[in-house]
């Protein structure tokens, strides 16, 4: 659904949809419903109700791996801490944020090298002009 809850509904009523309508896809409708109305109290209510559909499926039983909160954080921020993803906790909010991968530009460092010899090229002409 990628935050897009809204189109959920055009996805299920599209002729590929349609092939595969059924109690999975009407879990799905209502996971996106509970998204889209951000409401905590929905998503429980919809995991107890589609509770067969949720936990088989690959990635949203993947949800539901029942650990202590407080071991789930203290393993997500020594992740964070060796740099195997980026992103932050948000213990207020009881979320993990995370961050795209900022790829880097091989310009960026051939700019600092190229600026770097620039310098000892000024510094040089500055000592033969002393």
């Amino acid at each position: 659904m990628v935050s897009q809850p809204d189109n959920v509904a055009g996805i299920i009523s599209s002729k590929a949809g349609l092939q595969y309508l059924g109690p999975d896809l009407v879990a799905m409708k209502a996971v996106a419903d509970a998204h889209s109305k951000r409401s905590l109290k929905l998503f429980q209510t919809v995991l107890r109700d589609y509770k067969a559909q949720l936990e088989e499926d690959p990635i949203g039983g993947d949800w539901l791996i029942e650990l202590p909160v407080d071991h789930v954080e203290k393993k997500l921020s020594q992740m964070i801490l060796d740099e195997k993803f980026t992103g932050a906790l948000d213990q207020g909010a009881g979320c993990l944020i995370i961050f795209d991968d900022l790829k880097t530009d091989a310009i960026y460092p051939a700019t600092l090298d190229t600026i770097a010899n620039i310098w000892k090229v000024v510094d040089s002409l500055f000592v033969r002009s002393s």
